[in-house]
């Protein structure tokens, strides 16, 4: 097995022997995706032309099996492979010569895009790359187009054509920046033609692109061309000083964990609130040893400034990040506030520049003119994307981008794309055609949502209905194995998302899990505080957790536990809405508060005084805070009844004490699920729906109250009990 030291070899015979060669593709692809030395998230591409069976004609055909539009290779299966005829594709090459306005950056190149589904083997659904004539042209049966941080460096160079002779000599060819398409892979088919012996080509700013006729020396030789780009960067940064002097070396001093921690607590949902103007935004901070090593730097100012380099980089970055020239060790955290104030605005207008300057005349709109990407010394970066996924992918583009920085000016100058270059990526009219085409946000799409009580019965419930509609779940509970475990159920049923950046909580997916007590201030507002961090802020809280103490053989219950009852179901709610709303103001943006009454608040029954009267207090307090609150944040209760299957104020216990209660006749040695279907089913009978009420029926009320479906209601209680004529208001 061939020996590397700065990328992985995964190769295992045994297993590629097992598989088909579309599944040998996939299999490469995977190995290829999953080393982030080798290429980002979403970056790169793979291909095989393979002999296949035509499906009208029977005979067979070389069909060209290329990483499609959108696909991952790490994460990659069989259907985000486009299909299409070798021969066809060729053949467009004839159809295009015959074009009058043929040229890069022409109409009749981007019209050759549109004739690729013209030639797709036996009807795959899946889109073309634009990078598809690349596969096709190159005569290698198996071709690899990665983008390493070490080759970028080298591509995005001053010096780039003549390092690349020197480091590859005449292993690797060379092609200046051309935008990838037709053109391209016209360009790249010559110099094979003109260079047999060559099997790659350095893509100036951009990456590389390697051939073989066989898979697993075509997987080698891509590995082989970046352990040696590696390998030449590394020795040339260590000569230079290595990590003392990177970047020019430090201009400023880290933070520690925890000044890293409260000044990101402090900055982050008011810093939400800004960048948020047109559409929320899902935040990804990266604090690791290497981004603070960028941040504070000398270099990190003029660095930043240049902007990015290769085109998957900036399409998430935008043309350069917001780099803050903030003192860690000298200013506090309102002079922060003011310096990225002030930055904003620069960008925004520097934004609107770079577009006036560089737009043609059928050029899109400008997009939002906010950062995706912001730098502070001593703390690090924050990332921003319209969800955890994106900003994990746009925290992962940048930590690439200072890599490729890093090696770039270890071995030379590094220099960004030109803007006009970076402009017609940008405002591509394809990539403008493919946003089109992206299905329509779900409804609670860009929202962050805390459960509080997420780790059983209806907070569990309420948990897996709103992220259903989109949202990310902050999963809360008193038991945090209670709801990691939910949390977990969620990321299981719906992935953590293709970004891999974020450090500490940050590095999450679409749910996390956190702790909190909701009797104690403190404890929220570290709760709140790690919310913020995980995502940069948040939306609306629903607070599930609640408590029902039953009364001893006298009907009373201790005094302690009255105090108990009072202090989760009343004084939790109002504590976890009076820190929130700290939270709300500095963010900004419009929030939901959901809290969790009963029909007991309105209906007194003997043996429950403590959690009944408790509940009517919480009813009262939902009219408060609606008050307290306006207009930033609307504040709405559910108000449950009858609710025992799934439930966790109705242990066993409970239970068979409810339907001795009621002369319901049970045995001891009965299961459980049988006890509660019989509790459950004579609650149902006492009203006028006459069906028993779950949690899911209860979800469904706080996804109506968190969503804009009645976005004009707050200060009211939405009773979901079935129908307890016992409750109706008098």
């Amino acid at each position: 097995m061939p020996s590397y030291k700065f990328v992985n070899f995964g190769w295992d015979d045994a297993k590629a022997a097992s598989l088909d060669p579309v599944g040998r593709l996939i299999y490469r692809s995977n190995l290829l995706g999953g080393d982030q030395r080798i290429t980002n998230t979403g970056g790169g591409n793979t291909s095989s032309k393979i002999s296949e069976k035509d499906p009208l004609t029977g005979e067979s055909v070389p069909v060209l099996w290329v990483k499609g539009s959108g696909g991952d290779l790490r994460t990659s299966t069989r259907e985000n492979f486009s299909s299409l005829y070798q021969n066809s594709l060729i053949g467009l090459q004839k159809i295009y010569a015959a074009r009058a306005d043929k040229g890069l950056k022409s109409q009749a190149e981007d019209d050759m895009v549109g004739m690729y589904t013209h030639t797709t083997f036996n009807l795959n659904p899946r889109a073309s790359s634009i990078d598809t004539p690349l596969h096709s042209f190159l005569s290698g049966a198996q071709v690899d187009h990665m983008h390493p941080n070490a080759v970028i460096a080298i591509a995005a160079s001053q010096r780039c054509e003549a390092l690349t002779q020197e480091i590859f000599g005449g292993a690797m060819a060379y092609v200046p920046w051309m935008r990838p398409g037709f053109e391209l892979g016209l360009a790249m088919q010559e110099i094979a033609k003109k260079n047999p012996k060559v099997q790659a080509i350095m893509m100036g700013q951009h990456g590389f692109i390697s051939w073989d006729n066989d898979d697993k020396a075509c997987y080698t030789l891509t590995l082989d061309f970046i352990e040696k780009a590696s390998a030449y960067i590394e020795q040339k940064y260590a000569a230079k000083g290595g990590d003392a002097t990177a970047f020019g070396g430090a201009k400023y001093a880290t933070l520690t964990p925890e000044q890293r921690r409260t000044t990101l607590a402090a900055v982050l949902p008011w810093l939400r609130g800004k960048v948020s103007k047109e559409k929320r935004f899902i935040g990804t901070v990266q604090d690791d040893e290497n981004i603070l090593r960028f941040v504070n730097s000398k270099d990190a100012a003029r660095l930043a400034e240049l902007g990015t380099s290769c085109p998957d980089h900036f399409l998430r970055t935008k043309i350069k990040p917001l780099y803050v020239d903030w003192n860690p060790q000298a200013e506090d955290v309102a002079a922060l506030k003011a310096k990225l104030t002030a930055g904003l605005d620069g960008y925004r207008k520097d934004y609107a520049a770079y577009y006036a300057k560089c737009k043609h005349a059928n050029s899109p709109a400008m997009r939002d003119p906010n950062p995706t990407v912001v730098l502070i010394p001593g703390v690090g970066m924050i990332a921003w994307g319209k969800d955890k996924s994106e900003s994990r992918v746009t925290a992962e583009f940048y930590n690439c981008a200072v890599e490729v920085m890093r090696g770039a000016e270890a071995i030379d100058r590094y220099i960004a794309l030109p803007q006009q270059e970076a402009f017609d990526i940008e405002y591509w009219l394809l990539e403008e055609a493919k946003l089109k085409r992206m299905p329509a946000e779900k409804e609670l799409a860009r929202q962050i949502i805390v459960v509080v009580g997420a780790g059983s019965g209806i907070g569990k419930e309420t948990a897996h209905r709103l992220v259903k509609e989109g949202a990310h779940i902050v999963c809360v509970d008193l038991n945090e194995a209670a709801a990691q475990a939910t949390a977990k159920e969620i990321t299981g049923k719906y992935g953590l998302g293709i970004g891999v950046a974020g450090t500490g909580l940050s590095n999450c997916g679409p749910a996390i899990g956190l702790a909190a007590n909701v009797t104690d201030r403190a404890s929220i507002r570290r709760m709140l505080d790690d919310v913020a961090i995980a995502y940069g802020g948040f939306d609306s809280i629903c607070v599930t957790a609640g408590i029902f103490v039953p009364s001893d053989t006298t009907g009373h219950i201790p005094d302690d536990k009255w105090a108990l009852t009072f202090g989760i179901n009343v004084t939790g709610s109002y504590l976890v809405g009076d820190e929130a709303f700290k939270t709300w103001k500095e963010q900004g943006l419009k929030g939901q508060l959901v809290l969790t009454t009963s029909a007991n608040a309105a209906v007194a029954k003997k043996g429950s005084v403590a959690y009944d009267t408790s509940k009517a207090a919480a009813n009262h307090l939902v009219r408060e805070l609606a008050i307290e609150l306006s207009p930033l944040v609307r504040v709405n209760g559910v108000a449950p009844a009858t609710v025992v299957q799934g439930s966790a104020m109705f242990p066993r216990d409970r239970v068979i004490g409810s339907l001795a209660k009621y002369n319901i006749p049970y045995t001891d040695d009965e299961a459980t699920e049988s006890l509660v279907a019989k509790l459950a089913q004579f609650y149902a009978d006492r009203t006028l729906t006459k069906a028993p009420i779950t949690p899911a029926d209860q979800a469904e009320a706080y996804f109506l109250l968190v969503s804009q479906r009645l976005s004009k209601t707050t200060g009211q209680v939405i009773t979901v009990d079935g129908g307890l004529h016992e409750a109706f208001l008098r």
